[in-house]
């Protein structure tokens, strides 16, 4: 009896496993590109420390967010701890945006790479190389009907495919992640 009893229970933990590896196979390929990624899955892919300007400073990890472009190729962003900086590049540069892409941002060209960026006064989104120079800002706008607003979220464009807001708040900027050749 108590041969028979383990045995079930042997067949019904290894029935569990194996539904438990489908769902986590189905979850997987459920997964469709481009994907939007909050902070669980994009913290963990930013480094937990990031460099700007002669310093190094942590990351937010629950204000990270990004778009998984295709699988292992990314366009990320995070708010980072700015309290060694001066008040000056403190309201300039609130975070680090990493993207493997060429975008356009306001009819700007950016390379891949890194850069310090912040939302300033005036509307504008400013992007600045990791020296802390000005590359170029672009126009913001303001999203009274957004719901549930965040620190740092990315959302798609609907109708632009390739399209993202980077939603501050209320206030976005948006990006055109665009064709790249390389593999």
């Amino acid at each position: 009896m108590i041969r028979r009893t383990l045995l079930s229970l042997a067949m019904l933990l290894t029935l569990g496993q194996n539904h438990g590896m489908a769902q986590a196979g189905q979850a997987q390929a459920a997964v469709s590109f481009p994907h939007l990624m909050r902070s669980a899955e994009a913290g963990p892919v930013i480094p937990a420390t990031v460099f700007f300007r002669g310093l190094a400073a942590p990351i937010q990890v629950r204000n990270s967010a990004g778009v998984e472009v295709v699988k292992g190729r990314f366009l990320l962003a995070a708010l980072v701890d700015t309290s060694g900086y001066s008040t000056g590049v403190q309201e300039r540069y609130q975070a680090y945006l990493i993207t493997e892409y060429p975008l356009t941002i306001d009819g700007q060209k950016l390379a891949p790479g890194a850069y310090g960026c912040g939302f300033i006064a005036g509307d504008k989104f400013l992007v600045q190389d990791l020296g802390g120079h000005e590359l170029f800002t672009a126009h913001t706008q303001k999203d009274p009907g957004l719901k549930r607003p965040t620190p740092l979220q990315w959302m798609a464009v609907p109708g632009k495919a390739g399209t993202y807001r980077w939603y501050a708040g209320r206030t976005a900027v948006e990006f055109t992640v665009e064709p790249d050749e390389r593999p």
